[in-house]
Protein backbone atom coordinates (compact mmCIF):
# COMPACT_ATOMS: atom_id res chain seq x y z
CA UNK A 1 0.00 0.00 0.00
CA UNK A 2 0.92 3.39 -0.17
CA UNK A 3 1.76 6.15 2.61
CA UNK A 4 -0.50 8.40 2.22
CA UNK A 5 0.22 10.71 4.78
CA UNK A 6 3.34 11.34 6.80
CA UNK A 7 3.47 13.19 10.35
CA UNK A 8 4.04 16.35 10.18
CA UNK A 9 6.36 15.79 13.61
CA UNK A 10 7.84 13.48 15.78
CA UNK A 11 5.83 11.84 18.64
CA UNK A 12 8.05 9.66 20.05
CA UNK A 13 8.98 11.40 22.55
CA UNK A 14 5.70 12.19 23.74
CA UNK A 15 4.25 9.32 26.25
CA UNK A 16 1.40 7.76 24.64
CA UNK A 17 -1.98 9.06 27.19
CA UNK A 18 -0.13 12.50 26.56
CA UNK A 19 -1.14 12.57 23.03
CA UNK A 20 -4.81 11.26 23.49
CA UNK A 21 -4.80 13.97 26.08
CA UNK A 22 -3.39 16.38 23.70
CA UNK A 23 -5.73 15.50 20.80
CA UNK A 24 -7.18 18.55 18.59
CA UNK A 25 -10.45 18.30 18.67
CA UNK A 26 -12.53 20.79 16.77
CA UNK A 27 -14.50 23.61 18.83
CA UNK A 28 -16.71 26.38 17.95
CA UNK A 29 -17.93 28.16 20.93
CA UNK A 30 -19.72 25.61 22.95
CA UNK A 31 -20.58 23.13 20.34
CA UNK A 32 -19.84 19.14 20.24
CA UNK A 33 -17.29 17.62 18.32
CA UNK A 34 -16.80 13.91 19.23
CA UNK A 35 -15.95 12.70 16.23
CA UNK A 36 -11.91 11.64 16.96
CA UNK A 37 -12.95 9.85 20.52
CA UNK A 38 -15.66 7.91 18.70
CA UNK A 39 -13.30 6.90 16.16
CA UNK A 40 -10.64 6.17 18.52
CA UNK A 41 -12.83 4.16 21.01
CA UNK A 42 -14.60 2.00 18.03
CA UNK A 43 -10.44 1.66 17.07
CA UNK A 44 -9.36 0.09 20.85
CA UNK A 45 -12.28 -2.17 20.75
CA UNK A 46 -11.29 -3.58 17.53
CA UNK A 47 -7.66 -3.76 18.23
CA UNK A 48 -8.69 -5.55 21.44
CA UNK A 49 -10.20 -8.66 19.74
CA UNK A 50 -6.96 -8.47 17.12
CA UNK A 51 -8.01 -6.22 14.60
CA UNK A 52 -5.18 -4.07 13.58
CA UNK A 53 -6.80 -2.10 10.49
CA UNK A 54 -10.30 -0.16 9.83
CA UNK A 55 -10.91 -0.26 5.91
CA UNK A 56 -12.92 3.63 5.93
CA UNK A 57 -15.44 1.56 3.33
CA UNK A 58 -16.19 -1.42 5.86
CA UNK A 59 -16.53 0.94 9.28
CA UNK A 60 -17.86 4.00 7.53
CA UNK A 61 -21.42 3.24 8.61
CA UNK A 62 -20.09 1.95 11.66
CA UNK A 63 -18.78 5.53 12.86
CA UNK A 64 -21.98 7.47 11.54
CA UNK A 65 -24.12 5.28 13.99
CA UNK A 66 -21.84 6.42 16.66
CA UNK A 67 -21.79 9.50 15.86
CA UNK A 68 -25.89 9.75 15.27
CA UNK A 69 -26.40 7.74 18.62
CA UNK A 70 -23.81 9.94 20.58
CA UNK A 71 -23.43 12.98 18.75
CA UNK A 72 -25.26 16.22 18.79
CA UNK A 73 -27.83 16.35 16.57
CA UNK A 74 -26.43 17.52 12.98
CA UNK A 75 -28.16 17.62 9.35
CA UNK A 76 -24.91 15.75 8.09
CA UNK A 77 -22.46 13.10 9.36
CA UNK A 78 -18.67 13.73 8.60
CA UNK A 79 -16.90 10.33 9.01
CA UNK A 80 -14.73 11.37 6.77
CA UNK A 81 -13.09 14.15 8.96
CA UNK A 82 -11.52 12.15 12.15
CA UNK A 83 -10.26 9.44 9.78
CA UNK A 84 -8.39 11.47 7.71
CA UNK A 85 -7.74 14.53 10.46
CA UNK A 86 -6.56 12.07 13.04
CA UNK A 87 -2.81 11.85 11.37
CA UNK A 88 -2.01 15.35 12.73
CA UNK A 89 -2.35 14.22 16.62
CA UNK A 90 0.30 11.35 16.24
CA UNK A 91 -1.96 8.37 17.18
CA UNK A 92 -2.95 7.58 13.54
CA UNK A 93 -1.90 6.65 9.90
CA UNK A 94 -3.84 6.21 6.96
CA UNK A 95 -2.57 4.09 4.35
CA UNK A 96 -4.21 3.92 0.41
CA UNK A 97 -3.52 1.86 -2.57
CA UNK A 98 -3.41 5.22 -4.47
CA UNK A 99 -2.48 9.16 -3.75
CA UNK A 100 -5.65 10.82 -2.77
CA UNK A 101 -6.76 14.37 -3.96
CA UNK A 102 -7.29 16.71 -1.08
CA UNK A 103 -9.72 19.51 -0.99
CA UNK A 104 -8.49 22.94 -1.61
CA UNK A 105 -9.68 24.60 0.63
CA UNK A 106 -9.36 22.81 4.08
CA UNK A 107 -6.92 19.93 2.85
CA UNK A 108 -9.56 17.40 3.81
CA UNK A 109 -10.21 13.96 1.77
CA UNK A 110 -14.08 13.55 0.30
CA UNK A 111 -15.53 10.56 1.61
CA UNK A 112 -15.45 8.99 -1.91
CA UNK A 113 -12.21 9.83 -2.22
CA UNK A 114 -11.74 6.71 1.15
CA UNK A 115 -13.18 4.31 -0.71
CA UNK A 116 -11.99 4.85 -4.57
CA UNK A 117 -8.35 4.44 -2.77
CA UNK A 118 -9.24 1.54 -0.25
CA UNK A 119 -8.21 3.58 2.55
CA UNK A 120 -7.07 1.85 5.23
CA UNK A 121 -6.64 3.84 9.04
CA UNK A 122 -4.59 2.25 12.41
CA UNK A 123 -2.71 3.27 15.11
CA UNK A 124 0.72 4.50 14.50
CA UNK A 125 3.23 1.75 14.80
CA UNK A 126 4.79 2.25 18.25
CA UNK A 127 1.26 2.71 19.47
CA UNK A 128 0.18 -0.55 18.00
CA UNK A 129 3.24 -2.08 19.48
CA UNK A 130 2.88 -0.73 23.22
CA UNK A 131 -1.20 -1.76 23.17
CA UNK A 132 0.13 -5.39 22.45
CA UNK A 133 3.04 -5.56 25.03
CA UNK A 134 0.62 -3.04 27.69
CA UNK A 135 -3.22 -4.05 27.35
CA UNK A 136 -3.68 -1.91 30.74
CA UNK A 137 -2.43 1.05 28.43
CA UNK A 138 -5.38 0.45 26.04
CA UNK A 139 -7.70 0.44 28.82
CA UNK A 140 -6.14 3.72 30.37
CA UNK A 141 -6.40 5.09 26.99
CA UNK A 142 -9.98 4.52 26.82
CA UNK A 143 -10.41 5.44 30.63
CA UNK A 144 -9.47 8.93 29.29
CA UNK A 145 -11.08 9.17 26.35
CA UNK A 146 -14.73 8.53 28.17
CA UNK A 147 -13.75 10.62 31.29
CA UNK A 148 -12.85 14.07 28.79
CA UNK A 149 -15.47 13.32 26.46
CA UNK A 150 -18.77 12.12 27.72
CA UNK A 151 -20.56 11.43 30.81
CA UNK A 152 -20.57 8.71 33.24
CA UNK A 153 -24.17 7.95 32.30
CA UNK A 154 -23.05 6.95 28.81
CA UNK A 155 -19.75 5.29 29.46
CA UNK A 156 -21.13 1.77 29.65
CA UNK A 157 -23.57 2.21 26.60
CA UNK A 158 -20.60 3.41 24.76
CA UNK A 159 -18.14 0.61 25.74
CA UNK A 160 -20.65 -1.94 24.41
CA UNK A 161 -20.98 0.11 21.22
CA UNK A 162 -17.83 -0.42 20.46
CA UNK A 163 -16.90 -3.83 21.86
CA UNK A 164 -14.84 -3.24 24.53
CA UNK A 165 -14.55 -4.27 28.10
CA UNK A 166 -12.39 -2.42 30.90
CA UNK A 167 -11.22 -3.44 34.05
CA UNK A 168 -10.03 -1.11 36.92
CA UNK A 169 -8.63 1.10 34.55
CA UNK A 170 -7.46 4.74 36.08
CA UNK A 171 -8.35 7.73 34.03
CA UNK A 172 -7.20 11.61 34.19
CA UNK A 173 -10.61 13.30 34.69
CA UNK A 174 -11.45 17.14 36.15
CA UNK A 175 -11.88 17.20 39.33
CA UNK A 176 -15.58 17.05 40.45
CA UNK A 177 -17.17 19.49 43.37
CA UNK A 178 -18.05 16.61 45.53
CA UNK A 179 -21.10 18.86 47.10
CA UNK A 180 -22.75 18.90 43.69
CA UNK A 181 -24.48 16.37 43.84
CA UNK A 182 -25.66 16.91 47.20
CA UNK A 183 -26.62 20.25 46.50
CA UNK A 184 -28.81 19.09 43.21
CA UNK A 185 -30.63 17.19 45.33
CA UNK A 186 -31.84 19.34 48.22
CA UNK A 187 -32.80 21.96 45.76
CA UNK A 188 -35.26 19.30 43.86
CA UNK A 189 -36.60 18.38 47.24
CA UNK A 190 -34.67 14.67 46.46
CA UNK A 191 -37.42 14.21 43.50
CA UNK A 192 -37.18 13.58 39.67
CA UNK A 193 -37.55 16.58 38.31
CA UNK A 194 -39.77 14.71 35.06
CA UNK A 195 -41.29 12.02 37.08
CA UNK A 196 -41.12 12.81 40.68
CA UNK A 197 -40.10 9.82 41.55
CA UNK A 198 -38.95 9.55 45.50
CA UNK A 199 -37.79 6.42 46.30
CA UNK A 200 -36.29 6.01 49.61
CA UNK A 201 -34.28 2.60 52.05
CA UNK A 202 -34.79 3.90 55.24
CA UNK A 203 -33.10 7.31 55.11
CA UNK A 204 -31.20 6.46 51.60
CA UNK A 205 -32.03 7.98 48.63
CA UNK A 206 -32.05 5.40 46.08
CA UNK A 207 -32.10 5.82 41.88
CA UNK A 208 -31.84 9.68 42.25
CA UNK A 209 -29.03 11.47 40.67
CA UNK A 210 -27.45 15.06 40.32
CA UNK A 211 -27.78 15.47 35.83
CA UNK A 212 -25.20 17.91 34.46
CA UNK A 213 -27.60 20.10 32.01
CA UNK A 214 -24.19 20.97 30.30
CA UNK A 215 -21.99 18.28 30.38
CA UNK A 216 -19.01 18.34 32.83
CA UNK A 217 -16.85 17.33 29.86
CA UNK A 218 -18.14 20.56 28.19
CA UNK A 219 -16.90 22.78 30.90
CA UNK A 220 -19.90 22.81 32.40
CA UNK A 221 -19.95 23.86 35.71
CA UNK A 222 -20.83 22.20 38.90
CA UNK A 223 -23.19 24.40 40.16
CA UNK A 224 -27.20 24.06 40.77
CA UNK A 225 -28.11 26.00 38.02
CA UNK A 226 -26.81 23.80 35.78
CA UNK A 227 -28.00 20.73 37.74
CA UNK A 228 -31.03 18.92 37.72
CA UNK A 229 -32.28 16.01 39.87
CA UNK A 230 -33.78 13.25 37.66
CA UNK A 231 -33.78 8.97 38.25
CA UNK A 232 -31.39 7.16 36.80
CA UNK A 233 -33.52 6.46 33.89
CA UNK A 234 -34.54 9.96 32.79
CA UNK A 235 -30.90 10.55 33.58
CA UNK A 236 -29.63 8.26 30.83
CA UNK A 237 -32.56 9.61 28.65
CA UNK A 238 -31.39 13.18 28.84
CA UNK A 239 -28.04 12.49 28.12
CA UNK A 240 -28.56 10.55 25.45
CA UNK A 241 -31.24 13.89 24.17
CA UNK A 242 -34.30 11.28 23.86
CA UNK A 243 -35.83 14.61 25.36
CA UNK A 244 -35.00 18.39 26.72
CA UNK A 245 -36.69 21.27 28.00
CA UNK A 246 -37.14 24.48 27.58
CA UNK A 247 -36.02 27.51 29.56
CA UNK A 248 -40.02 28.25 30.49
CA UNK A 249 -39.34 24.25 31.45
CA UNK A 250 -41.39 23.13 29.01
CA UNK A 251 -40.36 19.25 28.27
CA UNK A 252 -39.95 18.23 24.40
CA UNK A 253 -39.74 14.63 23.91
CA UNK A 254 -37.50 14.24 20.57
CA UNK A 255 -38.90 12.38 17.46
CA UNK A 256 -36.84 10.03 16.62
CA UNK A 257 -38.08 8.04 19.89
CA UNK A 258 -40.40 5.64 19.94
CA UNK A 259 -41.13 2.01 21.63
CA UNK A 260 -44.09 0.16 22.87
CA UNK A 261 -45.31 -0.83 26.44
CA UNK A 262 -44.33 1.66 28.47
CA UNK A 263 -43.19 4.42 26.11
CA UNK A 264 -46.20 6.61 27.20
CA UNK A 265 -45.58 6.37 30.63
CA UNK A 266 -42.14 6.35 30.82
CA UNK A 267 -41.49 9.74 28.46
CA UNK A 268 -44.41 10.32 26.41
CA UNK A 269 -46.56 11.41 28.61
CA UNK A 270 -43.94 14.19 29.92
CA UNK A 271 -44.18 15.74 26.67
CA UNK A 272 -45.67 19.64 26.57
CA UNK A 273 -45.85 19.36 30.13
CA UNK A 274 -43.34 21.18 33.04
CA UNK A 275 -40.17 19.92 34.75
CA UNK A 276 -40.10 20.72 38.43
CA UNK A 277 -37.96 23.60 39.53
CA UNK A 278 -36.06 24.32 42.59
CA UNK A 279 -37.19 25.44 45.96
CA UNK A 280 -35.55 28.72 45.38
CA UNK A 281 -35.67 30.85 41.99
CA UNK A 282 -31.96 31.73 41.59
CA UNK A 283 -31.23 27.99 41.55
CA UNK A 284 -33.30 27.64 38.70
CA UNK A 285 -31.84 26.08 35.30
CA UNK A 286 -29.49 28.43 33.71
CA UNK A 287 -31.21 29.44 30.27
CA UNK A 288 -27.40 29.58 29.08
CA UNK A 289 -26.95 26.08 29.50
CA UNK A 290 -30.36 24.79 29.06
CA UNK A 291 -29.94 26.20 25.14
CA UNK A 292 -26.13 24.20 25.40
CA UNK A 293 -27.91 20.75 25.83
CA UNK A 294 -31.28 21.63 23.43
CA UNK A 295 -28.51 22.49 20.64
CA UNK A 296 -25.86 20.16 21.71
CA UNK A 297 -27.58 16.63 23.08
CA UNK A 298 -31.00 17.10 22.30
CA UNK A 299 -31.54 15.12 19.16
CA UNK A 300 -33.69 17.27 17.07
CA UNK A 301 -36.36 17.49 16.32
CA UNK A 302 -39.05 17.67 19.18
CA UNK A 303 -42.24 16.12 18.61
CA UNK A 304 -45.37 18.33 17.67
CA UNK A 305 -46.93 19.95 20.50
Amino acid sequence: MHLSQNRTMSYDCVAPLDRFARLAVWSRGSERAPHKPLLLLLALGLFSQDVRALPYAQYEQKLVDLLREFGPSRRSLHPEYPFWRLRNDGVWEVEAQREMLVRASNNDILKSELRAANAVGCFTADLRESFTHNPRLLMEVAQLLLSAHFPESLHQDLLDAVGLSLEAAPGARRRRDQNFRAAVLMAYQYRCALCGMDLRIGNMTVGLEAAHIKWHQANGPDVVENGIALCSLHHKLFDLGAFTFEPNRQVLVSERVHGTGQFDQVLLRHHGHSISVPMRTEQNPNPEFVGWHRAEVFKAQPRPL
